[in-house]
């Protein structure tokens, strides 16, 4: 970023990170509204698990299982908030940067714009981690077993995703 000139596929790159987590943080509000407008009328869920004929529970254990999902969400919703600020603080970091590559400033201040932007995609995949376990959580409307199955299978399918992926290999390679 230092010695390029114009900085604009930097500043085009940073957008569409800012994009993504606007999307996704508006995404998860949608989704607890969504789940708090059923906390307050949970006979929809009720009417919808009589029809796939699971137990018929008292509206307390609906509401608690909802907001298990709604916490989940919550903290998504958080992070993605979170990481959009990070992005944000990045920008006005890159911009920062002196344009002569000669310059003391130069250097560490990229630096520091590099960390907060490592900061911000932490922060970004571990909401998206907590969007996989909310929709892992939605099974236990079926039941307790479901649910520990819908969390295995979300472990091994993050599990893979992060540390036995083709796209990892390839990122790790050394030329």
């Amino acid at each position: 970023m230092v010695t390029r000139n114009p900085r604009i596929f930097d500043s085009h790159t940073l957008s569409s990170l800012r994009q993504g987590t606007s999307f996704f943080a508006s995404a998860s509000m949608i989704a607890i509204g969504g789940g708090l407008a059923l906390i307050g009328n949970p006979e929809p869920l009720v009417d919808v698990a009589s029809d796939l004929s699971l137990q018929l529970a008292p509206a307390i254990v609906w509401d608690i299982k909802i907001l298990f999902i709604i916490v989940f969400l919550t903290n998504a919703f958080l992070k993605f908030v979170w990481s959009h600020r990070l992005f944000g603080y990045c920008y006005i970091l890159m911009a920062a940067v002196p344009n002569d590559p000669e310059d003391p400033n130069a250097l560490p201040l990229a630096q520091k714009a590099a960390e907060i932007n490592i900061y911000a995609g932490r922060s970004y995949n571990r909401a998206l981690r907590s969007v996989y376990f909310s929709l892992a959580a939605s099974s236990w409307i079926f039941g307790a077993v479901p649910l520990m199955i819908a969390g295995l299978i979300t472990l091994a399918v993050m599990y893979r995703r992060e540390f036995a992926s083709q796209s990892r290999r390839v990122l790790l390679q050394q030329d």
